[in-house]
């Protein structure tokens, strides 16, 4: 997650960047998706069978009480596992992992009204750690006028940011790039008013 210092900068860009479009912009980080229970507890029956099975076969265990313990300490080790990030993601197929982050973006699309702005001007940035998956999704009033190509360059830059451990770095720079590019296409009016809060939504 980031830290004080860096929620300030992207609030701060997310202000500099709402003075001159009429977008809305909203930033959210998760720290992951979901839970991806039933693979972690794949994976750890899996591995606490084949730890038994294998000690079995080779003989170092035969009594049932040993190989049972040997069985619930290689599946609580998995469990353990789980929580650390990196093992996580070994666990979990990537398209499971960027299917789940891409949900909860729609779902935190709608939730926060981004889709009820006057315009339909709305813009989430969206970073998800855990799965290393980063989006930006615009609504209509926007796609209508930039294509969903355009975003591109943004989203690779900001990934490239986000996967060195640099979220804020990438919130700021995707916040600028974006604010950008809506002053082209989606410039501000003399009667626009700030329909949405400047914040980052942690999660």
């Amino acid at each position: 997650m980031v830290g004080p210092a860096e929620r300030e900068r992207i609030i701060a860009a997310i202000r500099a960047a709402e003075r001159h479009t009429r977008a809305e912009f909203v930033t959210v980080i998760a720290r992951r998706s979901a839970r991806y229970g039933f693979v972690v507890l794949l994976w750890a029956a899996t591995i606490a069978f084949l730890v038994a099975a294998g000690l079995y076969a080779s003989q170092v265990m035969t009594a049932f009480v040993p190989l049972f313990q040997a069985q619930l300490a290689a599946f609580a080790g998995v469990l353990v596992l789980s929580s650390w990030r990196p093992m996580l993601r070994l666990m979990v197929p990537r398209r499971l992992l960027e299917r789940a982050a891409a949900r909860l973006a729609r779902e935190q699309f709608h939730a926060l009204g981004l889709h009820e702005t006057a315009d339909r001007g709305g813009v989430l940035l969206f970073v998800s750690e855990v799965e290393r998956y980063v989006e930006i999704i615009a609504d209509r009033g926007i796609n209508q006028k930039v294509s969903a190509g355009t975003w591109e360059r943004i989203v690779a830059e900001f990934t490239a940011k986000v996967r060195a451990g640099r979220a804020g770095d990438g919130f700021v720079a995707a916040v600028e790039a974006s604010g950008a590019l809506m002053a082209q296409h989606f410039p501000r009016r003399a009667d626009d008013r700030n329909e949405l809060p400047d914040v980052l939504i942690e999660l």
